[in-house]
């Protein structure tokens, strides 16, 4: 099809004349109206045939001069909706036929085979979308939803235009068939992940992260000369960490108006974690980056998919997103290029083992010609120990420091490693393996707990059957406070009564982790764990290399300034290796062997130099791939 009159046509041409009366796109997915109310009621088959033949999703909605007014609409719908539903809210999207309903238990709203969702439509002629109600109240989710409401208008104009740069056809002009990926960032080093993918047609960015622990180098090469921001097509997010996301919102200070592709919970951890590096550069005396009104534009142009949810981006890209595994919403990218011309899988930072929070990595795919894989912990001497392992080590260490009268400190990333350990913790205690001691959470992690509560249905089918059926929602422990300010702090590291301590950063690179850190330290009694990978250069590798004399500033976290505060590092330091989201070198070894259809090229990116050459190099002897380990600023063809 050469432009949206062509498809809409030929789709027009195959329904009832006269049925049809306004048609627009939201992104990929065509949207048809109709005043006939009879036909609302028989179009299934129609609707059904169009989507199979034009492989496309295609939806028939009532006009809006059907739909009835909100008070009418609003009556009906508690009419229909049980009370034990918990229905909060309900918001009305007039010109899209739409209303959201936010409850507690969205599948007592939804009925049984969506029954309720059926009878809502049928009697308010207005299109019903079901939401979580947060569990546990979330500022940022709060934010984020009302920034979607209130900018509906503007999203609805956006998503229109979207859907016309996919389907008017070509605008650069078709004169052969290739694709080439420039590694911008990312490759031969853990941070900063910038992948650009290029064809004739499509200019798409695969992240677009920074390098919290290197202020020289700490932004992708988006000064290359085949890159230019005016004309991106689309940004592609595979997860919200800071290494992969937080340079986004600055693609959109200086202009960018495309769409953001990731899952909803990647969206709002997203937004969440840039609005915390705002914070934290204030704090430090920086400038930042970018301010809120970049981010909240961020947050207006992101369209989120479902995992296994099929979408056309550009007109000769379709994406879809897979479970990745390594923390909450990640995904592993299937890129299809052309028509059939060449399939292309990054998986961003991948999980392939069992966790407590997550299920492992997704193998199959559709067809894949090659594979762009991380390497974090891709060197031969990276084995970690087991899930049990680990999890033995993390609850035997808090006992041995609880029993001691010492306090555990516990850095984390806010997303993934924090609920981990919250997960396996709370588990512990409800069965006795460890006292009933409190597990004090400061930084970001209380909010990105509240999204994890807020989206069950991207959790590991053990953990949602608990938070489901059995209603044993570990995020909502009652052992589970919420530190908020710099007075509640204090007081935590001057009493006695022991503890748990889970705080961000996860690197010890800023944030309330170093104020823990060093309130903590002096006190052989006390012990800090780390659970996740430490950076190159951060604090938290020189004290995992032995460094126990540390120098802070007197304001701030760097040690910069003039007045140096010095500490002594006396609490024990242990790390676990086991409960990184990250795989190591036998899991990323599977991934190759499962991995289904096998990749004829496979590139290697996130992750220190030796690691990197070294997984290379045994992925080509163990399955005779043609494998690269690209430098930043290196181009790859691949078709």
């Amino acid at each position: 099809m050469k432009n949206e009159n062509d498809i809409i046509k030929a789709i027009l041409s195959r329904l009832p004349s006269g049925k049809i009366n306004d048609t627009k796109f939201e992104g990929a997915n065509i949207i048809l109206y109709t005043r006939d109310k009879e036909y609302l009621k028989e179009s299934y088959s129609d609707i059904k045939r169009v989507v199979d033949e034009f492989k496309k999703r295609v939806e028939l909605r009532p006009d809006p001069s059907l739909c009835f007014d909100e008070e009418t609409a609003t009556r009906i719908i508690k009419e229909i909706v049980p009370e034990e539903a918990g229905l909060k809210e309900l918001l009305f999207d007039l010109p899209r036929s739409i209303v959201i309903l936010e409850a507690e238990k969205p599948g007592l709203v939804i009925g049984k085979q969506g029954s309720l969702l059926n009878e809502i439509k049928q009697r308010t002629f207005f299109v019903p979308i079901v939401r979580r109600e947060p569990p546990i109240k979330s500022k940022i989710i709060e934010s984020i939803r009302n920034v979607l409401f209130v900018e509906s208008e503007y999203r609805k104009k956006f998503l229109d235009r979207v859907g016309h740069r996919i389907y008017d056809g070509w605008i650069r002009g078709r004169k052969n068939e290739w694709v080439r990926i420039s590694f911008l960032g990312g490759a031969r080093q853990v941070g900063r992940s910038c992948l650009f993918l290029q064809t004739p047609e499509s200019r798409i960015l695969l992240d677009c992260g920074i390098d919290v622990t290197n202020d020289a180098n700490a932004y992708p090469h988006l000064e290359a000369p085949e890159f230019n921001a005016n004309e991106l097509d689309a940004v592609i997010l595979t997860h919200s960490h800071l290494d992969h996301c937080g340079l986004i919102p600055y693609l959109y200070k200086f202009g960018y108006r495309g769409p953001l592709y990731c899952t909803e919970p990647t969206r709002d951890v997203a937004a969440l974690l840039t609005l915390d590096l705002v914070k934290i550069m204030r704090s430090e005396g920086k400038e930042p980056l970018y301010t809120s009104d970049n981010i909240k534009e961020m947050v207006k142009h992101t369209i989120t998919l479902d995992y296994g949810e099929v979408t056309d981006i550009t007109p000769d890209v379709r994406i879809t997103l897979y479970n990745a595994g390594h923390i909450l919403g990640s995904s592993i990218v299937h890129l299809h290029v052309g028509n059939g011309l060449h399939n292309i899988v990054y998986t961003g930072d991948l999980k392939f083992g069992p966790s407590s929070l997550l299920e492992p990595a997704e193998t199959k795919f559709p067809r894949v010609e090659s594979l762009i894989i991380e390497s974090t912990y891709g060197g031969r001497e990276n084995i970690m120990p087991s899930m049990k392992d680990a999890n033995d080590s993390l609850i035997s260490f808090v006992k041995q420091t609880i029993e001691e009268g010492g306090k555990v400190l516990i850095p984390v990333l806010g997303s993934g490693r924090a609920q981990e350990v919250l997960v396996i913790l709370e588990d512990a205690i409800k069965k006795g393996l460890i006292p009933d001691i409190m597990m004090y959470v400061d930084g970001i992690v209380w909010d990105i707990t509240a999204i994890h509560s807020t989206y069950p249905d991207f959790l590991g089918r053990s953990l949602k059957n608990k938070i489901f059926s059995l209603d044993e929602n570990p995020f909502l422990s009652k052992s589970i406070k919420r530190i908020g300010s710099n007075k509640e702090r204090r007081q935590l590291i001057d009493e006695g009564e022991p503890c748990i301590i889970l705080a961000t950063s996860g690197m010890l690179v800023g944030g309330p982790s170093v104020e823990y850190l060093k309130g903590l330290c002096e006190n052989s009694k006390n012990m800090m764990i780390f659970v996740s990978y430490q950076g190159e250069g951060s604090l938290g590798r020189r004290i995992q290399a032995g460094e126990r004399e540390i120098r802070f500033s007197a304001n701030s976290n760097n040690i910069n300034g003039n007045t140096v505060e010095t500490y002594e590092i006396k609490m024990r330091v242990e790390t676990i290796d086991g409960l990184s989201g990250h795989s190591d070198r036998r899991q990323l070894m599977s991934y190759l062997k499962n991995i289904k259809p096998k990749p004829q090229k496979v590139a290697i990116v996130h992750g220190e130099n030796s690691r990197i050459l070294d997984l290379a190099s045994s992925i080509h002897k163990a399955y005779r791939m043609e494998t690269f380990a690209p430098r930043n600023l290196d181009v790859i063809r691949f078709k």
